[in-house]
């Protein structure tokens, strides 16, 4: 049998944090945990203050969006109603199942990875 859908934040015991749309489901003698498109969330902060929140999938190296955990393997979960998180994480969602996302390019203020950036800001240090 399986349980309606709600969106939930999952602590699993191997320290993972994981916020998804959830379903559980009884199987026989243990209940196992449906999680759709699960995300681990990053807060962004700036000046000691959250200015955002970086969105990256679960498992980076899988493309599949749907994945079953068992209850046993969680520490702790927390049904979500935070509606700024929903909407986000179903913007994500949405963005992922499209491809949709932008890259970085110079136009955007992307100019280079730290050792370029460092060398020519020591050339300029040492230019003046």
């Amino acid at each position: 049998m399986i349980e309606e859908d709600f969106y939930c934040t999952i602590k699993l015991k191997c320290g993972d944090e994981i916020f998804a749309k959830v379903a559980a489901s009884e199987e026989e003698d243990r209940t196992m945990l449906l999680l759709s498109n699960p995300i681990q969330v990053q807060a962004i902060k700036s000046r000691g203050t959250i200015t955002g929140y970086k969105f990256e999938p679960w498992l980076k190296t899988s493309h599949e969006d749907l994945f079953i955990i068992n209850i046993e393997d969680v520490l702790t979960m927390s049904e979500s109603e935070n509606i700024e998180m929903i909407i986000n994480y179903q913007e994500y969602v949405r963005k992922a199942n499209q491809g949709n996302f932008s890259k970085l390019d110079r136009k955007m203020g992307y100019l280079g990875n730290v050792r370029d950036t460092k060398e020519v800001l020591e050339k300029l240090y040492k230019s003046s």
